[in-house]
């Protein structure tokens, strides 16, 4: 979402925490239709009602694998429901061509091989940093994100001064 959004002109640099950094012409779906063997795959249930779900009994271990069981098992219970015409969206412009950016690269990812991380983030650019951890790192580790995100803001005001 942020490669869209960040060309507007209040914003200043991008943080993308084991996310899709797409390009031009580019979808998640486009990215994730054709996987290396044996890269992970996540448990995404068939659509119900245009809308996709993770496998719940799946989301512990593919999803928030560091995360408690109870924290874990509560997240996959309140998931919320994604549109599946968001993984067809292409982007227009990835604002990362003109902005800085950060990525978080997470070395247990199960959503997103860390392999995809480290080619979208040196593709875009990106001031990099790598943590072992699942896919929920902003549960499981929220100060190595804060750290990143914290980074990133001390780097665009010093541009900026």
């Amino acid at each position: 979402m942020i490669t869209e959004a960040g060309n507007d002109p209040k914003v200043a640099g991008l943080v993308y925490i084991t996310a899709f950094a797409l390009d031009k012409g580019e979808s998640v779906s486009s990215l994730i239709a054709n996987p290396q063997p044996g890269a992970p795959v996540p448990p995404i249930l068939p659509p119900q009602d245009g809308y996709l779900f993770l496998d719940r009994a799946k989301f512990p271990t593919s999803f928030a694998a560091d995360v408690d069981a109870e924290k874990a098992a509560f997240m996959a219970d309140s998931q919320v429901p994604w549109g599946v015409e968001a993984l067809s969206g292409k982007i227009s412009e990835p604002a990362w061509k003109t902005k800085p950016s950060w990525y978080l690269i997470v070395t247990d990812d199960k959503m997103i091989p860390p392999d995809a991380q480290r080619f979208m983030s040196k593709r875009a650019g990106s001031t990099v940093a790598e943590v072992k951890g699942s896919h929920a790192i902003y549960v499981s580790q929220p100060k190595a994100v804060a750290a990143l995100v914290e980074q990133a803001a001390k780097s665009v005001k010093t541009a900026a001064a």
